[in-house]
C-alpha cells in the first residue's frame, strides 16, 4: 500500500521540450496527447444480436504548447519557417516537471513537425501575459 507521503502528484507543472536533443524550452501547458483506436463496425448477416467492432488504427492527436512569449520564442519560429525549405521529422521528448526540477512523466514523441503557430493578441485596452501557442502533428508517443 502507498503511503500518501509516497504519492508524487503533478502540482505547478512545467512541460521541457526537447526536439532532436535541442531544448525549445518551458511550456505552461501541454494538450492533446493522447491516442485512440479507430474502430470499424461490421454487421453479420444473420446475427441480430450485435455488431461486431473491429479496431484497425490508432489515431494520434496534435500536440497543443502553450507558454509566456520569452527568449526561446525565437527557436520556435525559425522552426516553423524552415518547414518552408523542406522538412524533416524529428523526436521530440516531453517532460512533465514540478517546479522542484523533479521529472514527473516524460514522453517520447515520433515524427514531430510543427504545424501552427500562434502568437500573441496585442491589445493595449486590455493587458495580459503575451502568450503562445505551438501546435504539433506527430505519429506516435511513448512513455518513460
Amino acid at each position: 500500500m502507498t503511503q500518501l507521503q509516497d504519492v508524487d502528484t503533478a502540482v505547478s507543472v512545467a512541460f521541457v521540450v526537447k526536439i532532436d536533443d535541442a531544448s525549445i524550452g518551458a511550456w505552461s501547458s501541454c494538450e492533446g496527447l493522447g491516442a485512440e483506436v479507430v474502430m470499424e463496425m461490421r454487421e453479420e448477416g444473420g446475427n441480430n444480436a450485435h455488431v461486431w467492432q473491429l479496431p484497425t488504427r490508432l489515431k494520434y492527436s496534435n500536440i497543443k504548447l502553450t507558454r509566456p512569449l520569452g527568449a526561446d520564442t525565437s527557436k520556435i519560429a525559425s522552426w516553423v519557417s524552415s518547414v518552408a525549405q523542406g522538412y524533416e521529422r524529428k523526436t521530440a521528448v516531453i517532460q512533465a516537471m514540478r517546479a522542484d526540477g523533479k521529472v514527473v512523466a516524460e514522453w517520447s514523441v515520433v515524427d514531430v513537425l510543427p504545424v501552427r503557430w500562434t502568437g500573441p493578441s496585442l491589445n493595449s485596452d486590455q493587458p495580459k501575459v503575451l502568450t503562445e501557442t505551438l501546435e504539433i502533428a506527430h505519429h506516435g508517443f511513448t512513455t518513460r
